[in-house]
């Protein structure tokens, strides 16, 4: 049977359907995914044409099927000597398999067993990449471990500047071997890509969310990193991927050893502290709210960049307002908003990562050049 004839009626149709949003947004971050190596989008609509809507079996089981074929075509091609096609083949599988965790819950077994593949692909690509990237456990509070992924981006001993890559509370790390690290080793900055999940994959997921100092992880992060005799400790940066809260800005006010960072650089804290004081003005006429920066932009010290999507959750017209706010107190900040006609507009820069991670490397470059 011609696989087409089990696609929907339009692609438009599954994307804006009213059932499953959750799953509209994943089907959207695989297509754009296909532009980086995270997927091809002829598997992607294969995978959509067969997957009965609403049905959570159905999902789980098309995706793992993908990232099975695909860890499977990565390991043929390493026997055969082929490792360029290895690693391009492993790193579909790993957004397959993570795609497929999205209905599971932590009581399925097959979570375990797909989280426990994503990590052997992810850890097949380090070890035959070129320069080979590392897998590496940095020490937390409580006694939990965080596991990490450093990619060198020369062979040599050479102190060179440094991205962290991480995303919010619950978000994985290995997204970023295919969406970022092309960007940061083609510019000669090395990186670690981090998460808040345990050094196993899924040692804490619930915590890792709820935690109300996960700030404090991006110290223990510098900490290891100023360990290493291969980065430049002068010029480490922070990139918090698809920001929707003020995790990283948290750890940034409170990291002074910073040289720059990629996040919302207070906004969400500024957002809150301006909607509860509408709030008070509203039920007390002779309340007057404070005015100035949040505590988190105030300890600020180093360059920001924060970019948007027009289209997102947060109105282009309302961050610059915030941003000029922002500069009042002299931080140095830069507000960088994509708009429809260009792309990169939705939340998270999920249509087109592409786009929006060219800009924010470039400006990470020119701020960790040395002077």
């Amino acid at each position: 049977m011609n696989a087409r004839k089990d696609l929907p009626d339009t692609l438009e149709e599954w994307i804006l359907g009213p059932d499953r949003e959750e799953w509209s947004a994943e089907l959207i971050k695989l297509l754009a995914a296909a532009q980086e190596g995270g997927s091809t989008v002829a598997e992607c609509l294969l995978a959509i044409g067969r997957i009965r809507k609403g049905d959570d079996l159905s999902w789980c089981t098309e995706w793992k099927n993908l990232a099975e074929a695909s860890r499977e075509r990565g390991d043929a091609a390493l026997a055969a000597g082929h490792e360029v096609t290895a690693r391009r083949n492993w790193l579909r599988a790993i957004n397959y398999y993570n795609a497929a965790l999205l209905p599971m819950d932590s009581a399925d077994e097959r979570r375990s067993a797909s989280i426990l593949a994503m990590q052997n692909c992810a850890h097949r690509f380090l070890q035959y990449s070129s320069p080979a990237g590392e897998v590496v456990v940095l020490p937390w509070e409580g006694g939990h471990s965080l596991q990490g992924y450093f990619l060198p981006a020369r062979s040599s001993h050479e102190r060179l500047p440094t991205v962290i890559s991480i995303g919010e509370p619950g978000h994985r790390k290995e997204e970023f071997l295919f969406k970022l690290a092309p960007h940061a080793r083609e510019r000669g900055l090395s990186m670690l890509a981090v998460d808040l999940l345990g050094a196993n994959g899924e040692d804490f997921p619930d915590e890792a969310v709820g935690r109300p100092n996960a700030e404090t992880s991006i110290s223990c992060v510098m900490d290891y990193l100023a360990l290493r005799t291969d980065v430049d400790f002068d010029r480490v940066a922070i990139l918090a991927d698809g920001w929707g809260s003020s995790f990283v800005a948290r750890a940034v006010a409170n990291e002074p050893r910073l040289a720059a960072a990629v996040c919302d650089g207070g906004l969400w804290d500024l957002h809150e502290r301006a909607f509860l004081s509408e709030r008070a003005v509203s039920r007390h006429a002779d309340f007057i709210p404070a005015m100035g920066a949040g505590r988190i932009a105030r300890n600020i010290d180093c360059p920001v960049l924060v970019t948007l999507g027009a289209d997102g959750w947060l109105k282009a017209d309302r961050a610059s307002d915030m941003i000029r706010q922002l500069r009042t107190w002299r931080m140095d900040v830069t507000l960088k908003v994509f708009t429809a006609e260009e792309t990169a507009a939705a939340q998270g820069h999920a249509d087109n990562p592409s786009l929006a991670n060219e800009f924010i490397f470039d400006w990470l470059v020119s701020r960790l050049a040395r002077d």
